[in-house]
């Protein structure tokens, strides 16, 4: 019986010791890397611009398309003079990334103390937010709201038509 008990510990040593040692050690590898896009870029090309307008005793507005197209309505007489243009932006990137933009709804037009609001409206034209060979273009045009007898005078916003872009 003795025997026996220590035939059975030796066996139960002998696979112990094989079960915990390892002749050899294990591991694995991971690679890592990282992408690099060319930095985003906006440039206003064009000004948006009204061109020559007339107010009367009726409040109307101007509406300039994206496509630079003028229209009014109301007692808004739309005058010969100067061209009327929407004013366009190029977005420069990475080839077919897409990118966000983040832009006013609405912006006030000033001449002294009187104020003209402008409703902005976008097009990004046929590529969307996407940078189809690493560019984009964007249109804005708008709605003026003009009041009755509004006093005459060049009205302007040279800060708050900002557009800015970032890679979605």
């Amino acid at each position: 019986m003795k025997t026996r008990i220590i035939t059975l510990a030796v066996a139960i040593l002998g696979f112990t010791s094989a079960t915990f040692a390892q002749s050899t050690a294990t591991n694995a590898t991971a690679t890592a890397s990282a992408t690099l896009l060319t930095p985003l870029s906006i440039t206003k090309n064009v000004d948006l611009n009204f061109g020559n307008i007339a107010s009367s005793n009726e409040a109307g507005t101007a509406v300039l398309t994206t496509a630079s197209s003028i229209s009014r309505t109301g007692g808004v007489a739309i005058l010969d003079g100067v061209t009327p243009t929407a004013a366009k932006f190029t977005v420069i990137g990475a080839s077919s990334e897409t990118y966000s933009m983040d832009a006013p709804s609405s912006i006030k037009l000033k001449s002294g103390a009187t104020e003209l609001n402008l409703n902005l409206v976008y097009d990004k034209e046929a590529t969307g937010n996407v940078l189809t060979g690493g560019s984009s273009t964007i249109l804005v045009g708008g709605t003026l709201s003009i009041p009755a007898n509004t006093v005459a005078g060049t009205y302007s916003n040279t800060t708050d038509l900002k557009i800015t872009v970032n890679y979605e």
